[in-house]
């Protein structure tokens, strides 16, 4: 497939992007600073930012599928507004181009620690990554309750997601809905390499669309 990868760089979209290029797919990706980008054979780097749903338009454009990994930055101080203003414009631009396939990886924030309580809503939740962790979970809820025309997917990483975890590609993984897989008493975790494994896997044998799901060793 030709796919269109956003966030690229980051500790997710990193790994999604070798998973992708290890299985074989053409890759787009989206940068407001295209040499970040080392040369690789099956990668074309187009700038674009995804702030503009115009800009994102253009660069998707002739793509099979948009996967992704998105983060407005964890130290920004408006990091709330600005993931969803980016989310929307990758959304819009992703439609405005004719793309029905689209798949998110968000947060565990968003998954239900009981009926009716997401982790973001606990206490205990880092208040450090709340403003990001609650954008994550309004994107989802808009996905669930009004996108009608993408063929969107969110994939939830575990509770145990972060790095340092492991680089290890194992290509295993335990798959979950709303609540959070855990180790027995511990949150499950994965590697990056393996959460792209699940996103990639996705993206070849759809079983998710118009779905969340969560993965985790």
């Amino acid at each position: 497939m030709k796919v269109a990868l956003i966030g690229g760089t980051g500790f997710v979209g990193s790994a999604l992007l070798d998973e992708l290029l290890r299985r074989g797919h053409e890759v787009v990706a989206l940068a407001r600073d295209p040499q970040k980008y080392p040369p690789r054979a099956g990668l074309t780097v187009v700038r674009a930012d995804v702030q503009d749903a115009q800009q994102v338009r253009q660069a998707v454009a002739g793509s099979d599928a948009v996967v992704s990994g998105f983060n407005a930055g964890w130290s920004n101080p408006d990091i709330y507004n600005d993931f969803m203003q980016g989310s929307h414009a990758i959304q819009d631009g992703t439609k405005a181009a004719g793309i029905k396939r689209y798949i998110v990886v968000g947060g565990a924030g968003s998954l239900y620690a009981a009926p009716g309580l997401q982790i973001v809503d606990t206490p205990e939740f880092p208040a450090a990554i709340r403003d990001g962790a609650r954008a994550a979970r309004d994107v989802l809820r808009e996905l669930q309750e009004h996108e009608q025309q993408l063929e969107w997917t969110f994939l939830s990483p575990p509770i145990g997601f972060h790095p340092g975890v492991g680089s290890e590609r194992t290509g295993r993984y335990r798959v979950g809905k709303d609540q959070p897989l855990m180790n027995g008493a511990q949150p499950g975790s994965i590697s990056a390499a393996d959460l792209a494994v699940a996103v990639v896997d996705e993206l070849e044998r759809p079983a998710h669309v118009r779905q969340r799901f969560t993965v985790a060793h």
